[in-house]
């Protein structure tokens, strides 16, 4: 009887601590907005430094207003250039909630590209699937189509440049800046062989081709979903700094191990933070955000606080 009664208290006992840690996670964590602070020395000698706001998986839906006002705070950190790694919208009445969040970075150049969630709207599914591989589309399903092209209109408007399977160029705070990019990898919407092309026709146009006396530039890869394979390119393509969001960090993971997924390819190792990616010989700095937002439908953290990532870009020593 005692052994009978022992058993039970202990499975008790795991009963509420896993209440109690889902409590946090869906009430608590997940609402713990943070800021990660990085320095990252890629700009050339006698630069100076660069304040690199990025931004990455917002997830917003219209209620959400303690989001969208620590957002806007954001703008007291200010910023030289904002990067924006895709999957802003969470709900298909969203935009004017994005809009509503991110207006004071009006003027405030910066670049973007989209995960599925800013086409598609989320969709209701067992959030425990999360923690079995990369999430997919269900073929039997018919997605709502969101207003993208109303959020790419507004991005533009604040001064953001499109980056999506496309290659731009910039100068800030007297860097020049080389940024090329790629649709959301996670639905194999990457055009990984438009990017030598992309990327050549770019410095071809640049203010600065016949200026030999000016700075170097330096290149920035930007994508959503970090799968090696566009890692790799971005790193054969020069790239010396990469951004990337989509792994939510994991979104659940255990204090002492980490993350249990990234959904995606890449090692869970990276599933947040700021890292070096390693391509043969060659090898990038690698900075994957763990967003700010989740599904409505798997509204849960745990040990991965939602966050915001600004990277001090600054001379190299």
């Amino acid at each position: 009887m005692t052994r009978g009664r022992g058993t039970l208290g202990v499975l008790a006992a795991g009963a509420a601590v896993g209440v109690a840690s889902a409590a946090w996670g869906a009430l608590v964590e997940r609402r713990r907005f943070g800021i990660r602070w990085e320095t990252v020395p890629v700009l050339p000698v006698g630069s100076r430094d660069v304040t690199v706001l990025h931004l990455s998986d917002i997830h917003m839906a219209p209620w959400q207003a303690d989001k969208q006002q620590w957002i806007r705070d954001l703008s007291l950190v200010e910023p030289d250039f904002i990067v924006n790694t895709g999957d802003n919208l969470g709900h298909e009445t969203a935009n004017a909630a994005v809009e509503y969040a991110l207006e004071p970075f009006r003027g405030i150049p910066g670049a973007f590209v989209y995960g599925s969630n800013d086409v598609f709207a989320p969709s209701p599914r067992n959030p425990a699937k999360y923690l079995t591989g990369p999430s997919s589309m269900r073929p039997e399903t018919q997605p709502t189509r969101l207003d993208v092209d109303r959020q790419t209109t507004f991005f533009e408007s604040l001064g953001w440049l499109d980056l999506n399977d496309h290659a731009r160029a910039i100068e800030v705070r007297g860097s020049r800046f080389e940024l090329f990019g790629t649709s959301d990898a996670h639905r194999d919407w990457d055009r990984l062989d438009l990017l030598p092309a992309n990327v050549d026709e770019m410095r071809s146009e640049v203010p600065w081709s016949e200026d030999e006396c000016g700075p170097s530039p330096v290149s920035i890869g930007v994508t959503h979903a970090p799968y090696r394979r566009v890692l790799d390119a971005f790193v054969t393509q020069g790239a010396d700094i990469v951004f990337a969001g989509h792994t939510h960090g994991g979104q659940v993971a255990v204090p002492g191990v980490g993350a249990l997924v990234t959904n995606s390819d890449l090692p869970r190792r990276y599933a947040s933070g700021l890292h070096q990616w390693q391509n043969r010989t060659h090898w990038s700095w690698l900075n994957v955000s763990a967003g700010l937002g989740t599904s409505i439908y798997a509204p849960i953290r745990f040990a991965v606080r939602p966050e915001a990532v600004v990277v001090t870009l600054t001379a190299r020593g």
